[in-house]
Formats: C-alpha cells, sequence, structure tokens
C-alpha cells in the first residue's frame, strides 16, 4: 500500500501574480511551477525592480505565457490591455510583497502596471510579504499591513528565520507550498468546502500465487471522474484505488492498493474523519482460500480453486462510521433496480449509483450512465462522459446529504 503525495486543487483556477522587487523574487518562480502544478493558470506580472532580481524568461518559460511588465507596451496595450488583465484572474498574488509595494497599495499608487491591475481590478487580492527583519516590524509597515487587512486583502506571512542580509527574525517569504496551501484556501469554493470525502476506485487483485490474481475489468475511470467532481465542489478528496494506468487527479490524495484486504483497510483509515464515502470500487467478493507459495505448474487437465469471500468494505464501512454519508455502486446485468435497491437497504447506504455493464457498457468505454436510488426516491443519470455523469452524481450527493443533515 502506497501513498501519493496531496496537492491541493487549484484545477482551473486564474492566477495573476505579481512579483516586485526583493531577493525572494527566486523564490516566486517555484511558487510559479508549484501553481501550475497545482492545476492553475498562472499570469505573471514584474515590476522593474524585479526583473533586476531574475529575469522575464524564467517566469514565460515556466508559466508558457508572456511576462508582462510595463503599462507602455503598444501591443498589449493596443486595446487597453491593463484592464482587460485586471479582469482575467480569479486571484491576484503578489509574492513577493515588498515594504514599497505594500505601501503603494495601501495609498492606491498607480506608477506601473502591477499597481495598477490592483486599483483596476474587483478581484481578491493577497500579499505574502518579504523584507528585512526590521523594515517588516516597522511602525509604517505595521500600519500598512493593518490597512490592507481591513480593506479585505489577505496576508499570507511572512515567515520567520534566516534572511538574506544575513539577520533571523520575522520578514522572510512564506514558501512556495505554504502559499500555495493558503491560495487552494481562498479560491475553494462550492457546496462540499470544508468537506472530506473518500472515493474509492478500480479493481482489486486476489492472490492466487507468486504470478497469478483474481481481478476483474474495472478501469477505475468512472471512480477517478468522481474524485475529480467531489474536489471541483470544493471537497478535500483521498482516492483509495486498485491498479489502474490512470494518473492522479490533481488536488487529490490518493492511495494505492492491491488487495480486498488492502482496500478495507485504507478505507477505513481515511474515512476516521471523513464525511463522504463513495464506493466506486469493483471489489473482489472472493479470495484463494490458501494462496499457492510456488507458482502453480500445470500438471492435471482440471483444476479447482477453493475461494472464501472477502470483507465487505463497503459494510464495514458503514458500521463502522454511522454519521458518514455512504454511497455505494452497483453494476448489474439484471433487475437493476430490484438489486440496487436490495442493496441499498441491506447495507445501510445514503445513496447507491447503478450501472448496466456487459455487452460493451461501461468497462473500457469513455461513457456511461447511472441509475440513482436513495430511500425514497431516485434519478436517472443519462448516458454521457464519464466526466460528466460524476459531476451529476456529485451534485445529488450534496443536495441529498443536505436533505440528510
Amino acid at each position: 500500500m502506497s501513498q501519493r503525495a496531496n496537492i491541493p486543487s487549484l484545477h482551473g483556477r486564474r492566477i495573476l501574480l505579481g512579483v516586485t522587487g526583493g531577493i525572494a523574487a527566486y523564490k516566486a518562480a517555484d511558487l510559479t511551477r508549484r501553481l501550475i502544478e497545482a492545476g492553475a493558470d498562472v499570469q505573471v506580472v514584474m515590476t522593474d525592480s524585479a526583473l533586476h532580481f531574475v529575469g522575464a524568461p524564467t517566469f514565460q518559460a515556466l508559466s508558457g505565457k508572456p511576462v508582462r511588465s510595463s503599462l507602455w507596451d503598444a501591443a498589449a496595450e493596443a486595446a487597453m490591455g491593463h484592464i482587460e488583465l485586471a479582469r482575467w484572474p480569479d486571484l491576484i498574488l503578489i509574492a513577493p510583497a515588498t515594504a514599497n509595494f505594500i505601501a503603494k497599495l495601501v495609498h492606491g499608487a498607480a506608477d506601473d502596471l502591477l499597481s495598477t491591475l490592483c486599483l483596476a481590478t474587483d478581484k481578491p487580492i493577497a500579499v505574502a510579504p518579504a523584507m528585512n527583519r526590521l523594515m517588516w516590524a516597522n511602525a509604517a509597515t505595521q500600519a500598512n499591513v493593518a490597512t490592507l487587512s481591513s480593506r479585505g486583502i489577505q496576508v499570507l506571512g511572512p515567515g520567520a528565520g534566516f534572511q538574506a542580509c544575513g539577520e533571523v527574525g520575522e520578514g522572510r517569504m512564506r514558501e512556495p507550498l505554504d502559499i500555495r496551501a493558503n491560495v487552494a484556501d481562498l479560491l475553494s469554493s462550492g457546496p462540499l468546502k470544508g468537506l472530506h470525502a473518500v472515493v474509492t476506485a478500480g479493481p482489486t487483485r486476489e492472490p492466487l500465487d507468486p504470478v497469478r490474481f483474481l481481478s476483474n475489468r474495472s478501469s477505475g475511470k468512472q471512480g477517478y471522474a468522481v474524485a475529480e467532481a467531489l474536489r471541483d465542489q470544493g471537497a478535500r478528496v483521498t482516492l483509495i484505488s486498485g491498479p489502474t494506468n490512470l494518473a492522479t487527479p490533481t488536488g487529490v490524495s490518493r492511495i494505492d492498493i492491491e488487495s480486498a484486504a488492502d482496500m478495507l483497510q485504507a478505507a477505513l483509515a481515511a474515512s476516521a474523519d471523513a464525511q463522504i464515502f463513495v464506493a466506486a470500487a469493483a471489489v473482489a467478493d472472493y479470495r484463494a482460500a490458501a494462496v499457492a507459495e510456488q507458482k502453480i505448474k500445470k500438471n492435471d487437465a482440471e483444476l479447482s480453486l477453493a475461494l472464501s469471500r472477502t470483507d465487505d468494505v463497503l459494510a464495514t464501512v458503514r458500521r463502522t462510521y454511522q454519521d458518514l454519508f455512504v454511497v455505494g455502486f452497483a453494476a448489474e446485468t439484471e433487475k437493476l433496480e430490484e438489486h440496487a435497491r436490495g442493496k441499498l437497504q441491506r447495507k445501510g447506504l445514503d445513496m447507491i449509483a447503478a450501472n448496466w455493464v456487459g455487452g460493451g457498457r461501461a468497462f473500457d468505454a469513455e461513457d456511461n450512465s447511472l441509475h440513482v436510488y436513495w430511500n425514497g426516491g431516485g434519478q436517472e443519470l443519462p448516458q454521457a462522459s464519464k466526466a460528466q455523469v460524476a459531476r451529476d452524481l456529485v451534485k445529488l450527493i450534496a443536495q441529498q446529504r443536505s436533505v440528510k443533515k
């Protein structure tokens, strides 16, 4: 069982990163990379002073966009480009924010492109201060920071520690990973904001001998799409995945497992602080009663395997966490509603999503349809891409969880 690093989700978010003239400008290059790693679209704007510390080509290479630095760019300003740029982002982030630039923000100065953008926008603004410890402690700076805070501008940091000038104290720019986490919190939205959702996806593998196993045809695509949809609705998502060839969705923490026993252990641990559990994985119902220590040789015309039941992951999670909103999946080849509603009642679920499988449906396909049931109701989600089906399912989860509360 392995766990992959959790990268907060900034999927589809547009961030204007303002870089001002301090030695911490070198950290802004790493911050650019980290924001993009989390799925953000980043446009860098630099002041003239910042260009003395780090060159524009560095940021252009990292962001994939030309760096903007001047109000007098004839091409960009032919159609009042600075106004368009001020309206583009979801957030303007100034990192590093020098004492001088903080003072300019307080007084509404607009003598360069970055300060003009800050004055001409109605988007949220955040600043990550970076300066010498005495400059930070100065009464003027403290008053300026308090003014920014009173106006709704978010102040991220600063940190404390060794400074480029050789002194030690408060004033360092907060580390890029910490700033990225702050930005993710600021931009998090949706009805599931602040909630932890656990999703299981993909198949399990039950070993027979050192080279063979029992498994199934699940690709994990629908479960991964559900994890992304939950993320996009503001949830913090843990994805427990059986063996797949799929990339980890941006902003989702992934735990890799092999067997049903592994999945049960991971699900119980991850759900301890969760509010939503979606069991989209195709978990094996049976495992070998005894796993052969050596490879089973081809000797007889027939081979019999003794199988025993695996632990029921979904039912165990339901029994263990009574307050959890639990959503099951049911893959059926006949009597879809009858079997799905039976599972809903038998396992005490809050909701179940059932789909037809076989004959080219669901498995190895890019689209799907679901019949979603809950006590006293249900809704059909028509054939669409698995991503769209997942978004529709998550909307139902948010609605029904709200009703349950």
